[in-house]
């Protein structure tokens, strides 16, 4: 049974390579590379798979996994500039794009989740039109 939660979330981020030039960084970023950043209305679902108890008749304790997801995403970008409030993300180190976003969330969570649960899929959607799933290494 799989089973898939959706939080939200606002935040700012910036493309942008420190070792590069203003130009390369606006020729390779466009507008995301621009200096004070922009911001999105982030989704963010994540997808989970096991038994369904007999008990409860559920895959996962919702109480706990909301717990997870706001402790991991919702309080760590929520309002926040990523490049800033992340040091993963920090000027020079790894970009914050959906594909970065998605694979980091994944592992976040996935040390998380409680025996007998698996993570299935996490997908960051920064707006209608654009979104990342990252599935783990197939």
């Amino acid at each position: 049974m799989h089973l898939t939660r959706k939080v939200r979330f606002a935040a700012a981020h910036r493309y942008y390579r420190p070792e590069w030039s203003e130009d390369r960084n606006h020729e390779v970023f466009g507008p995301c590379a621009n200096e004070h950043g922009h911001g999105h209305s982030y989704e963010c679902h994540v997808t989970v798979s096991g038994l369904v108890d007999p008990d409860t008749s559920t895959v996962v304790n919702l109480p706990a996994l909301d717990r997870i997801l706001h402790e991991e995403v919702v309080e760590r970008f929520d309002h926040r500039n990523i490049n800033y409030a992340v040091a993963d993300f920090e000027f020079g180190k790894q970009i914050p794009t959906v594909e970065a976003l998605a694979l980091y969330v994944w592992h976040q969570i996935k040390q998380r989740l409680p025996a007998g649960v698996s993570l299935e899929c996490v997908r960051v959607q920064e707006d209608p039109s654009l979104y990342a799933e990252y599935r783990g290494e197939r």
